[in-house]
């Protein structure tokens, strides 16, 4: 059965991947990004017709429409993957409050805003997934540095849940996944020269199968994959 699938933060890494993923099992994607380029090259990578580009972003309410402008092209929405995300490495004491309302912003409210907005187009059994980090996670390894990442992915964390109890009257699943360190450029601005054990593409496989198949047997979980205990 063919899905229609949206992807936030698909310009690289974990988002580029699961798009591309998605797009070559014959699912219609709506990757939405900032960076246009990115997003082009994504398209021309996968099958011809399986990816609708959006440039939006996700903290400007007016091109969170243009979104849902695309979405209604589609008879519904059957999947969400929450993965726009914003790193900031800084000691607690030199993090201005300016940088802990920027990634609240982009890491949860931009999820907010999506949802919302596209709660409407979703069909009885969509399935919303959201990601969060390890760095949220309670009782992971935490780091020095990542103290508004951290309080923003335990956010996505918390927000996730409840929305699970919200929605279930739609049959409307809600999971979270705790990802652990993947080789993207996320990582290497947050931590230069650090080697990941799990790639961008193996990631993006594995969330890709997750948002098809794994509110069949979860709902309001939130899931750490990771295979050692890093942020």
């Amino acid at each position: 059965m063919i899905k229609t699938i949206v992807v936030t933060g698909a310009s690289r890494g974990i988002g580029y991947q699961t798009a591309l993923q998605l797009s070559n099992q014959g699912h219609n994607v709506i990757a939405t990004a900032r960076t246009e380029s990115n997003l082009q090259k994504l398209s021309s990578d996968a099958p011809s017709g399986t990816i609708t580009p959006v440039v939006a972003d996700l903290t400007d309410p007016d091109e969170i429409q243009n979104i849902a402008k695309s979405a209604k092209h589609f008879n519904g929405i059957d999947g969400l993957i929450n993965n726009a995300g914003l790193v900031h490495r800084e000691s607690f004491m030199e993090t201005d409050i300016n940088s802990f309302q920027k990634l609240m912003d982009v890491n949860v409210f931009g999820i907010v805003r999506l949802v919302k907005t596209l709660k409407p187009l979703m069909t009885e059994g969509s399935h919303i997934l959201n990601i969060s980090s390890m760095s949220g996670y309670q009782g992971s390894l935490k780091f020095p540095g990542l103290s508004a990442y951290g309080a923003a992915k335990a956010a996505v964390i918390g927000l996730s849940e409840v929305l699970s109890a919200e929605f279930a009257e739609d049959k409307i699943s809600v999971n979270c996944l705790a990802i652990g360190a993947v080789q993207t450029e996320m990582l290497s601005e947050a931590f230069p020269g650090f080697e990941a054990p799990v790639s961008p593409e193996q990631m993006g496989g594995y969330v890709a199968d997750f948002i098809l198949n794994g509110h069949q047997f979860y709902n309001g979980k939130v899931l750490p994959v990771a295979l050692n205990d890093p942020s």
